[in-house]
């Protein structure tokens, strides 16, 4: 893996960079926070003039189909500018469409999504907020050429304006573990189907969606019938090293802030930035962020190459979640009182970033899937349940 960027690359994060300090300050985000879609219509669409809602996405059906490192680019200068835009929502469910969709639904979903003319998310905690498959709990009923759908889900993003819900439900009735599971697309306007949101630190939108007697076509099936959770593992794999990408992004914004006020907050005759312990502060916060960043794009470069990636993304999320958290907290020590009013802008960069850590996985729930891939060959004993369940080819 070279960890330099090619000259390709660096014009697409410069270009990202530029194009959303211009569109997309931070009242915008502030703005969202209280509009009742919770993203600017106007920006989406110039997010797919960019083309970056197709970038991963197969060339067949409207996208470029580069890397998932070059999306990664993008999702970091999104996480820096904290646009408020369902791009991750609407790619995790996206790519996993692309991967394991039917040629019927590739057609008709994908080229809509590169468009910016479809908004997409999915849905998979539910009571147990662990990603295993015995989560998964949601019954979908077999009826012959359809399923009725019926039960909850939690923390669903961006429910509200999306089109399509990509669902883990159980398609087998008395199944347990892996065996059962299958991934349903479903019209959210669907009859049946009710969402009340939740409020959350980072003032999104996310909702709690109750199905009751949903009816989704059997051709709405992502992957096989009941064979559903390696397509889900996927999902939940990509979904995360681009949510760290998000995250590595705005705590890099935020580390940055910290350091230009350590430069210019005079205390005691000099700026605080020239006392020692600052010093460290600072040295400290840009050296998780590096780390952070260079586990991400380890993970979306082995999924590139097609190889195995699962400890490698859990990697990646175990460390963000403990060291950006401690860079945007970090940043609030060096700023003090200040960095706590409302009116000051690094508190949104504060809460987002310390939303994303609770999500797609504790450090611990990663930690552990670590220790078992690491130890998952024959005469060792396993550490405990892991996140994802690692099939027996990892």
């Amino acid at each position: 893996m070279d960890v330099l960027l090619n000259e390709e690359e660096q014009m697409l994060k410069n270009l990202a960079r530029e194009f959303l300090e211009k569109e997309c300050p931070p009242d915008l985000a502030r703005a969202m926070e209280a509009d009742e879609r919770g993203y600017p219509p106007a920006l989406w669409r110039k997010l797919a003039e960019l083309g970056w809602l197709g970038l991963a996405l197969p060339e067949t059906y409207g996208g470029q189909g580069l890397p998932l490192v070059y999306l990664g680019h993008i999702f970091e200068e999104l996480g820096r500018a904290i646009a408020p835009v369902p791009i991750h929502s609407t790619m995790t469910a996206a790519l996993a469409i692309a991967r394991d969709g039917s040629e019927a639904m590739r057609r008709e979903i994908l080229p809509a999504v590169a468009r910016g003319d479809m908004v997409l998310t999915w849905a998979f905690t539910e009571g147990d907020p662990r990603f295993l498959p015995q989560s998964v709990q949601l019954q979908a009923a077999d009826r012959g050429d359809y399923f009725l759908v019926s039960g909850a889900k939690m923390f669903v993003d961006n429910f509200n304006v999306a089109q399509k819900c990509l669902v883990a439900c159980r398609t087998a009735p008395g199944s347990s573990g892996a065996e059962g599971i299958s991934l349903l697309l479903v019209d959210t306007q669907s009859p049946g189907i009710s969402a009340t949101q939740l409020s959350t630190l980072a003032k999104d939108k996310q909702f709690q969606v109750v199905f009751q007697g949903v009816r989704v076509p059997k051709s709405n099936l992502v992957g096989k019938q009941g064979q559903g959770w390696p397509v889900a593992e996927r999902m939940l794999d990509q979904a995360t090293a681009l949510l760290c990408a998000q995250m590595v992004g705005a705590t890099r914004k935020d580390a940055e802030m910290a350091i230009e006020y350590a430069k210019n907050r005079v205390a005691f005759g000099r700026p605080i930035g020239a006392f020692q312990s600052i010093q460290h502060l600072c040295a400290d916060m840009i050296i998780w962020v590096d780390g952070g960043q260079l586990l991400t794009y380890e993970a979306l470069w082995r999924m590139d190459q097609g190889l195995p990636a699962s400890i490698e993304v859990s990697q990646a999320k175990a460390f963000c979640n403990d060291r950006c958290e401690a860079v945007v907290r970090s940043s609030q020590v060096i700023h003090g009182g200040i960095g706590f009013m409302v009116e000051f802008n690094l508190h949104l960069w504060f809460r987002r970033v310390s939303a994303w850590t609770m999500r797609l996985g504790t450090s611990f729930e990663h930690r552990a899937r670590i220790a078992n891939g690491l130890l998952d060959q024959p005469g060792h004993v396993r550490l405990g349940e892991s996140m994802y369940q690692l099939s027996p080819s990892r």
